[in-house]
């Protein structure tokens, strides 16, 4: 790879956040969305092929500690996801406009550093490139080369739409915890099977699920 990468994850306000494991996660509801943003964000930076990433956020509660783990926070415009992706991009190319951008959804409790690298080196090759979720509708991840336009085509059937933008949707062995996201119960559990981060582990276990972190 002659080049590394910025990555943009965008973290909603927590009031807001993971309301469909509303019911699951009671009073741990917040703590479990600033855990598993905390959890992406580390294995990100934990990725010899990116260089940063930036945090789009309006929630104070969110930026500071992810800002605290390393993270450039940058404001979102409340104009919806993917506006809040391309002003993070934008933030990018100012601090590096050599290097390849790269949106990450934030909800990856289980994400490996080596696995995110997997998909990074896969994108390397391509314009424009994105994974897929684990049920193959939603995307995970979207990425551009560097002087690339950056067009994130996230929300509801993403894989479909990022396809019909152009995209090469990627699927290299092995990255079972990139393309793991957690919107539900289920799909907690299904990461919990792939290993936690420390962060979310510890808000799993007042919960009362069995973890293994397994970093």
């Amino acid at each position: 790879m002659s080049f590394r990468w910025s990555l943009v994850i965008p973290v909603k306000t927590l009031v807001a956040a993971k309301t469909r494991l509303a019911a699951a996660t009671g009073p741990h509801r917040t703590a479990l969305a600033v855990a598993v943003a905390s959890d992406t964000l580390s294995a990100a930076l934990a990725c010899p092929a990116v260089a940063r990433v930036i945090v789009v956020t309006a929630d104070p509660a969110a930026a500071g500690p992810l800002a605290a783990l390393g993270a450039v926070v940058v404001p979102d415009p409340d104009r919806g996801l993917n506006t809040a992706l391309r002003a993070g991009a934008a933030h990018a190319v100012r601090l590096a406009p050599r290097d390849g951008i790269g949106a990450l959804q934030a909800d990856l409790p289980a994400l490996r550093a080596a696995e995110l690298g997997r998909v990074l080196e896969a994108a390397a090759d391509f314009d424009q490139s994105f994974v897929p979720d684990a049920l193959e509708v939603g995307t995970t991840f979207y990425g551009v080369r560097p002087g690339v336009p950056f067009e994130p085509r996230f929300g509801g059937e993403s894989r479909a739409k990022h396809l019909g933008g152009g995209a090469k949707e990627l699927a290299p062995d092995g990255i079972d915890s990139v393309r793991r996201d957690v919107d539900t119960p289920d799909d907690l559990r299904a990461a919990v099977r792939l290993g936690l981060g420390p962060h979310t582990a510890a808000v799993a276990a007042l919960l009362g699920l069995a973890t293994d972190p397994g970093r």
